[in-house]
């Protein structure tokens, strides 16, 4: 039997062209190869948090927090592979202007969801192209999101049961699982809000011959 999601990949993407995504996220990658894209993954050494404390101590906005840190990953990987496409993205939640990193606790994850519940914020996602160190591309999108108001005892209840994975992202929440029940208003492109505004990376690499047009 002809796996058509094997096939589909030799269709939709050059493999002569060597596609590295600069990321750990375990979300990145599936949307990539949900895509079609045959590409190869490297987690970028990066200090995150002390580029955060520098830019953030700058004042620098989100979108140059979120577009620093997916150019540093980008370069960090293409040192070490010549003449590859490399990937990088990263996204900054902003709410009133108080940026917010993944939480480390449950009680961290509990007490960004208190702080967002029955607001308003952004997730701004950027990705980068570099090639031979050099940038070739850059995207920013952002997405609103409403949190509606939640009782202590629900958002208790959710991190206890999101485990681990609350941990996994910013505002500790997945709107493509459980998280969804937190919102009652969402804003702004899908793919955006998982961490890669994905149609726009497309239509580069079709620009640039990595998937036919």
């Amino acid at each position: 039997m002809i796996d058509l999601r094997e096939s589909s990949r030799a269709v939709l993407c050059n493999d002569s062209a060597q596609l590295i995504l600069a990321s750990g996220s375990d979300t990145r990658a599936a949307m990539l190869r949900s895509a079609g894209l045959v590409f190869s993954v490297e987690r970028p050494a990066v200090d995150e948090d002390e580029t955060k404390v520098s830019l953030r101590a700058d004042r620098a906005p989100a979108s140059v927090v979120a577009e620093t840190l997916a150019e540093l990953k980008a370069i960090r990987v293409s040192v070490r592979h010549a003449g590859a496409y490399v990937i990088g993205a990263d996204q900054v939640l902003d709410c009133d202007g108080e940026m917010f990193d993944k939480p480390g606790s449950a009680a961290e994850a509990f007490g960004q969801l208190k702080r967002l519940q029955g607001k308003s914020h952004q997730l701004v996602s950027a990705v980068v192209v570099v090639r031979d160190r050099q940038r070739l591309w850059h995207h920013i999108d952002r997405a609103s999101l409403t949190m509606r108001p939640c009782s202590d005892e629900f958002l208790q209840r959710y991190v206890r049961i999101m485990g681990d994975t609350a941990l996994a992202s910013v505002g500790a929440y997945q709107i493509e699982g459980l998280g969804i029940q937190l919102f009652n208003k969402i804003r702004g492109d899908h793919f955006t809000i998982l961490g890669l505004p994905l149609l726009a990376l497309l239509g580069f690499l079709r620009e640039a011959g990595i998937v036919p047009r």
